[in-house]
């Protein structure tokens, strides 16, 4: 099993949303890194769900991958605003995975908190400029962030 991060903006889709539907597929990602992390996801890994671009950034629950390699459905819809009319239904850009939901944490373990604790090679979510939507977690630092909730 491994650990990951994975961000989302409350007001598009926040952890609350997730506990309500119980599932989802982790659509709309568009960069070529962060597709590559969700592309080594697997079955059973743990997420921790981070709201970003929002007053207070921080880890707010956890998910656990419940469908890997699942091909992103916005990249076909012309609607959409993670369309690419590069990709074809032969040949999928973008693959992504479907997540459920495990707890929301009674606490928001913020940003500024996660800065002091970890230095950027411990959690490349502290790293200056990373922008990242997904990002891998080491076990031990997911284990240190779990003792700290």
């Amino acid at each position: 099993m491994k650990y990951w991060l994975m961000k989302s903006e409350p007001n598009t889709y926040s952890i609350a949303d997730l506990q309500q539907e119980g599932q989802t597929i982790w659509d709309g990602v568009r960069n070529y890194q962060a597709r590559n992390f969700l592309r080594q996801m697997t079955v059973d890994d743990l997420a921790f769900f981070y709201h970003s671009n929002t007053k207070i950034p921080g880890i707010v629950g956890l998910m656990r991958v419940v469908e890997s390699q699942v091909i992103d459905p916005t990249q076909f819809d012309q609607k959409s605003p993670y369309y690419d009319p590069k990709s074809t239904t032969d040949s999928p850009r973008w693959q992504t995975v479907k997540v459920e939901f495990v707890k929301e944490f009674s606490k928001i373990l913020t940003l500024e908190i996660l800065k002091v604790r970890f230095t950027s090679e411990e959690l490349l979510l502290v790293k200056k400029g990373n922008r990242l939507s997904v990002i891998p977690v080491a076990p031990e630092i997911a284990s240190q962030i779990l003792e700290m909730l």
